[in-house]
């Protein structure tokens, strides 16, 4: 294993790995819990996808997942904590449905890390490293930045180095839905970390944009132009396939003049392959009724749709499910733009939870642990479900906001061989720093990337054929059976 990153804390306290499992009889009697299996052979057995699920801004884990009931009133705010389907484990009593599946989830409630600015911090979440520049909010997406999570599946999948689910049709490996996580606040805009990085725009995610519960939604990318028929489109791929070729022996012939023969050759037909395949797959993905299929919500009754919210989130989530269910090894659900700064809430933070926030999360959290459980989906399915940092313990006098908080804050992860029912790490009475188990960023994606069976040793290689370490943390093997 690689060993654990600095952690910020340790200066702080006399911490150690021992992890706080909180799982009732199950936990105790070292039975594998909920979302814990094992194969026939006993080896642990491995998620073949993963939504993930990015609360951008930074959810109040003092409000969400981590009450202090016993904190002055300036802490602990006007939310109040609730038994959950776990005995001895509450939640936030606007979490009323995840409560009851608290058996199916592993929460974390020890991550820190010391970057306050949404960019960097939205880094190292997506991508389990450090961005380019850290403590900032001003450094847009660059080719320095470390790669997606989603981006490596689809690279290693794309390579043979991940197995994934069976796709039915010529789905891509990596889709982000509904946008690119961008903060208005932020002078960089947009967060990096959220496309191929240094692998190239080759593994950049398919961008889903817009609100699949609009009645006129739809996905240009899906879209043929008018009078243009899949019969004709595929005729114009032919055709194309053949210019292709010709052009490609044409700067073959002419690059002989200049350098030996046989490397020119070799040059003309890797960049006729690459074209065509590039070229050929855009064709595949336009004309295939499978792929149609795996994005067309309608195809779901209303009761389900229901089920996940009638909004925006709810039907990403949905939709999330069903791209997994098709075949897509990775779904990146990003918090939407609702033109109110998603869950920064420097203000009147308890309105915007209990109204606009938690209610939609914790509906379509719910629908989608109890979709993937009775479709026999949740084994192979890692869910995990975290902001780039949390919110300041102190309410804000004056506007009943939090403030940015790095150094504190939860998570949850389930599926994937996760022990359903534990409670991971504790922070101190304040929910202020870690008490035990600290959990950077770097470790959380690291955790993501073991239930999906990526060894640690896994290197990549840039295009400058330079190595990196695909763990740039430790996995928390506590929370596997």
């Amino acid at each position: 294993m690689m060993p654990a990153m600095f952690s910020p804390f340790a200066d702080s306290f006399s911490l150690s790995r021992r992890a706080v499992l909180q799982a009732g009889f199950a936990g105790l009697s070292g039975l594998p819990l909920a979302g814990s299996t094992v194969a026939g052979d006993g080896t642990p057995k491995r998620a073949k996808a993963c939504i993930f699920l990015f609360m951008w801004g930074g959810p109040s884990q003092l409000d969400t997942l981590d009450l202090k009931p016993n904190a002055p009133q300036e802490v602990r705010g006007e939310f109040s904590p609730i038994e959950t389907s776990v005995p001895g484990v509450q939640v936030s009593e606007h979490f009323p449905q995840l409560s009851q599946r608290i058996d199916r989830v592993a929460v974390i409630r020890s991550l820190g890390h010391s970057d306050p600015a949404h960019l960097s911090s939205g880094h190292a979440t997506l991508t389990g490293h450090l961005a380019p520049v850290i403590r900032s909010d001003a450094a847009p997406p660059s080719e320095r930045d470390t790669p997606h999570l989603g981006s490596v599946v689809s690279y290693l999948k794309q390579t043979g180095r991940f197995e994934g689910p069976a796709a039915t049709g010529p789905l891509p490996e990596f889709v982000t839905l509904p946008w690119k996580a961008y903060h208005p606040a932020a002078p960089g805009g947009q967060a990096p970390g959220q496309h191929g990085g240094w692998l190239g725009r080759s593994w950049d995610p398919f961008l889903l944009s817009g609100d699949p519960n609009a009645p006129n939604w739809s996905i240009p990318a899906l879209a043929l132009q008018d009078g243009v028929s899949s019969e004709r489109l595929l005729s114009r791929s032919y055709l194309l396939q053949t210019i292709d070729s010709q052009r490609a022996a044409l700067w073959a012939a002419v690059q002989s003049q200049t350098m030996d023969s046989q490397r020119a050759a070799l040059g003309a037909a890797v960049q006729s392959q690459t074209m065509t395949a590039h070229q050929a797959k855009a064709v595949d993905f336009l004309t295939s009724s499978a792929v149609r299929e795996a994005f067309d919500l309608s195809q779901e009754s209303d009761e389900t749709r229901e089920r996940y919210g009638r909004n925006i989130h709810g039907q990403c989530v949905l939709l999330a499910r069903r791209l997994v269910e098709h075949g897509v090894p990775f779904v990146n659900v990003n918090w939407h733009n609702d033109g109110q700064n998603f869950w920064d809430t420097h203000g009147n933070n308890f309105n915007r939870l209990k109204n606009d926030l938690m209610p939609p999360s914790d509906r379509a959290l719910s629908a989608l642990l109890d979709d993937l459980h009775d479709r026999g989906l949740l084994e192979e399915t890692v869910i995990a479900w975290v902001g780039e940092f949390g919110r300041r313990p102190n309410i804000t006098a004056g506007n009943a906001g939090r403030e940015h908080w790095p150094y504190c804050y939860s998570g949850l992860l389930a599926g994937g061989g996760i022990r359903g029912g534990a409670v991971y790490g504790t922070s101190d009475a304040q929910g202020a720093y870690p008490a035990t188990d600290p959990v950077s960023p770097q470790d959380y994606a690291a955790t993501v990337l073991q239930a999906l069976g990526v060894s640690d040793e896994t290197m990549l290689y840039d295009r400058q054929n330079r190595g990196h370490r695909l763990y740039a943390g430790r996995p928390i093997a506590e929370l596997f059976g």
